[in-house]
């Protein structure tokens, strides 16, 4: 079994291209930092720097979504490769193909554009009875979503 979560910060904005051909795919890469658990060097905070790739809407979401900082929860699957560079040498690769990609903290916990949720989405607590529910006002049954 190959899989992979992980939950970090990205280092800078994704890269998003789009491939060639009549039915072009978005291939967005970018680089997690993910913190360790167990520090080695007493204090010093230490993480890994992984290399991140998604396709199609994974990474049409990436481009839209995700900036600098954003912190994020993936899953997906290690994939190694390797290509020859321009001077001949062999270069082997490791990255992360994401499956699924979503948002580890609000909005305005990481300080930037990582969600769409604001406080104001939020019913106010004064609206609660006080078994902690929201009181319904009567003749507003078609509205709801279920009954």
């Amino acid at each position: 079994m190959n899989k992979v979560i992980l939950m970090g910060r990205l280092t800078r904005d994704p890269e998003v291209r789009y491939s060639q051909g009549e039915q072009a795919t978005a291939i967005a890469r970018y680089t997690l930092a993910v913190d360790r658990r167990f520090r080695r060097d007493g204090d010093q905070q230490s993480a890994d720097f992984i290399g991140c790739v998604a396709f199609g809407r994974t990474a049409e979401f990436a481009e839209k979504y995700l900036r600098k900082g954003t912190k994020i929860a993936i899953t997906g699957r290690i994939q190694t490769g390797s290509y020859t560079n321009k001077d001949g040498q062999k270069v082997y690769t490791t990255d992360v193909v994401v499956e699924e990609c979503e948002f580890a903290e609000s909005k305005n916990a990481g300080g930037g554009d990582s969600s769409g949720f604001t406080p104001q989405d939020r019913p106010s607590p004064s609206s609660a009875v006080g078994d902690g529910f929201m009181n319904i006002p009567d003749g507003i049954d078609e509205e709801l979503p279920f009954n």
